[in-house]
């Protein structure tokens, strides 16, 4: 009976030195979809077009207050223009949408996964993430603030690394005013 004793109380001193010093991974917060936004802007020779696409979900991790990691899945087929009104708010958005854009009847959502987050002051981090536009993963890197309950983020995307080739002098010649540059901005508002 004291061998048996000791032994449980052996395996008990066993585990909570173990759970001491085990790292946990860190603390999960849900991003509120309905209370975020994401503004994109695109441009071209003779001007830009802004418009959003909704977050569809997403959380960041902390680690004892500090931005550790996140992930984030955009609702590709709600992109829509804001600058528009009419029948161009309406090509664009289907264009937008069609195969020689974003292609959403295939790629519904596009992925943000945080690989690197780096500290550079109170409440700001440079992040790098893998980014999957059209099934193709390549990695960014962003400037990140963090404020209470919200952060803002905005990521300067090349286009053409996702083979999102259309309107590109990169590829195509003689576009003069039809070419469209191949980086567009993204501008993040979130809640968590």
């Amino acid at each position: 009976m004291t061998k048996k004793v000791t032994t449980l109380a052996a395996v008990i001193l066993m585990a909570v030195v173990t759970f001491s010093f085990t790292t946990i991974e860190g603390e999960k917060k849900e991003i509120k979809t309905e209370n975020s936004t994401v503004t994109w802007k695109g441009y071209k020779v003779t001007g830009s077009h802004y418009g959003t696409v909704a977050l569809q979900s997403g959380h960041l991790v902390f680690d004892e207050g500090k931005l550790t990691g996140g992930e984030f899945e955009v609702d590709m087929t709600t992109i829509v223009t804001d600058d528009l009104e009419g029948e161009y708010k309406g090509k664009l958005e289907g264009h937008l949408k069609s195969d020689d854009f974003f292609g959403v009847e295939k790629y519904p959502t596009s992925k943000l996964v945080f690989t690197k987050v780096k500290s550079t002051g109170k409440n700001s981090y440079e992040v790098t993430g893998d980014l999957t536009v059209k099934g193709k993963s390549a990695p960014v890197t962003f400037e990140m603030s963090i404020y209470g309950n919200k952060a803002t983020a905005n990521v300067k995307i090349d286009r053409t690394i996702y083979d999102i080739r259309y309107g590109s002098t990169a590829f195509f010649d003689d576009l003069k005013d039809k070419a469209i540059y191949d980086e567009f901005d993204l501008v993040t508002d979130l809640e968590f």
